[in-house]
């Protein structure tokens, strides 16, 4: 290949006719220096045991031509430098700021990646234990990090440099909003949400040490140890106490998991999880996201009581979700009794949040929709892509109904979103840990079962992935030249 062409076509994926590594610029798309790489469509690869000697490594390569090196075979590969975490599992993908956050499940690190420049650029410290679920705030501010095996939700100031580690015993979610001022905590076969809460010194009193109608904190707020962080369940606003916090019946969900957002940022959509974590009814609950913000001095407005929180049924289940303007996509696994066990098969609803109701099922347009099966109250992998589509992954596909009955069994579910019908579910190829869309170029990149797929959002078809292949096990991708944070399927 030419290098005119490269510029050429390169240029063209991004809508731009110059500006590309060679063609004599040094910016490329909505301002962003090129990288040292030269490259403008990267997917980076999170990859554990590389070799004998390292636990993880970071990876990308040229999505354009779908290579791991230089177009030439100089350099032979591309490789995020000072990159030393263990056994990467997750990559919050923040192209819009671009960096990233790589966790480690090996080692409990959290490192930052600079996209600008191809490199580390720090880590995060005073995480306690290793995490079960941990984000970063898109200003890099905050970490709210779960850790269900110290039992522990940690609140990291990066400003201040200040670590708070909150008592909470089986905590082992968190997620926070876009602007990152208002966090969830969540905690397994319980019925109840949290969130922490920076209070002044002015309202720092013992609420763990009041009358059990209080609201609930992880630790004693009392005026010496203030401005302290404080960890409280939601609750409705019945009574307030002499500092102003209001307290009265806890908000009762059903076994909740995860929170996403409006896309203003003043709704929390809470999926509780139902049947397949265990509880009872699988549905979506609406919270107004201002009482609960994390800042100190900035909470405002009320809770709704328990009876008024507006909750939107879910027959399908639900255990993850993705909000695009007006519609919510949600995916759940269903309980069914096959051959005298009960085993779970998956589903995909969507949701009208201009009127909170499940769209009407229709013989063209489906609603819910079979997918393929995955783990009960697994998070799963959903990400929007070209061509009006859908992608969503499952782990442990093969567990579930279909493989029971003999339908396809595979660990990816590509959905047209326009006729709400499934038109493709691959074969099993392990379970599917990573989704990454390429914008305008009509592809997905994938990790699944510990490698690097590539599939055309036209028609699903496979694309030739064997020179994007990696040494070691690819757990994780994401797209880092995307226009918007969006493009991420972890967060």
């Amino acid at each position: 290949m030419k290098k005119s062409s490269l510029c050429l076509s390169a240029a063209a994926a991004l809508g731009f006719a110059a500006a590309l590594a060679g063609c004599g610029g040094t910016t490329y798309f909505a301002g962003r220096n090129l990288p040292p790489s030269g490259l403008t469509n990267r997917v980076m690869i999170a990859i554990q045991n590389p070799t004998a000697f390292t636990k993880g490594a970071l990876a990308f390569v040229d999505a354009y031509y779908d290579i791991r090196g230089g177009y030439t075979g100089t350099p032979v590969s591309f490789s995020i430098s000072g990159y030393s975490g263990a056994l990467p599992i997750s990559i919050q993908n923040m192209p819009e700021e671009e960096s990233g956050a790589i966790y480690g499940s090996g080692d409990g690190s959290l490192a930052l990646i600079n996209y600008g420049k191809e490199s580390a650029s720090g880590s995060v410290s005073g995480l306690n234990g290793l995490s079960s679920s941990v984000f970063i705030t898109r200003n890099s501010a905050y970490v709210f990090a779960a850790s269900q095996q110290s039992h522990v939700l940690t609140v990291v100031n990066r400003l201040t440099g200040g670590s708070y580690p909150l008592s909470l015993p089986g905590v082992y979610r968190v997620s926070t909003n876009t602007g990152g001022s208002i966090a969830f905590a969540f905690v397994q076969n319980s019925n109840f949400v949290y969130y922490p809460r920076e209070l002044t010194a002015a309202q720092t009193i013992a609420y763990s040490g009041g009358p059990s109608t209080w609201p609930k904190a992880a630790q004693d707020c009392e005026p010496q140890n203030g401005p302290v962080w404080c960890l409280f369940q939601a609750q409705s606003p019945d009574n307030v106490d002499a500092t102003g916090n209001y307290y009265g019946a806890p908000l009762t969900f059903d076994r909740p998991v995860k929170a996403l957002f409006s896309p203003d940022g003043s709704t929390a959509y809470i999926l509780n999880c139902g049947p397949e974590c265990g509880g009872n009814n699988s549905s979506v609950s609406l919270l107004p996201v201002a009482p609960m913000i994390y800042l100190s001095g900035q909470q405002s407005g009320l809770l709704p009581t328990t009876g008024n929180v507006t909750t939107i049924p879910v027959p399908g289940g639900a255990s993850n979700a993705l909000v695009t303007t007006s519609t919510m996509y949600v995916v759940g696994q269903q309980p069914q009794p096959v051959q005298g066990q009960t085993l779970y098969t998956g589903n995909l609803t969507v949701l009208n949040l201009a009127n909170n109701t499940v769209v009407p099922s229709t013989t063209a347009s489906p609603n819910p929709v079979s997918i393929s099966d995955g783990a009960p109250g697994a998070i799963s992998r959903m990400l929007l892509a070209d061509d009006n589509t859908l992608w969503i992954g499952m782990t442990k596909c093969t567990n579930g109904v279909r493989a029971a009955t003999g339908l396809p069994d595979g660990c990816l579910t590509m959905v047209n979103t326009t006729t709400n019908t499934v038109t493709l579910l691959e074969p099993y190829l392990g379970d599917l840990t990573g989704i990454a869309g390429v914008e305008g170029l009509n592809k997905i990149y994938v990790a699944q079962g510990g490698q690097v797929y590539i599939y055309s959002t036209k028609d699903g078809s496979a694309i030739d992935n064997q020179y994007v292949t990696v040494t070691g096990t690819a757990y994780d991708v994401a797209y880092m030249d995307a226009t918007t944070d969006g493009d991420n399927t972890v967060y």
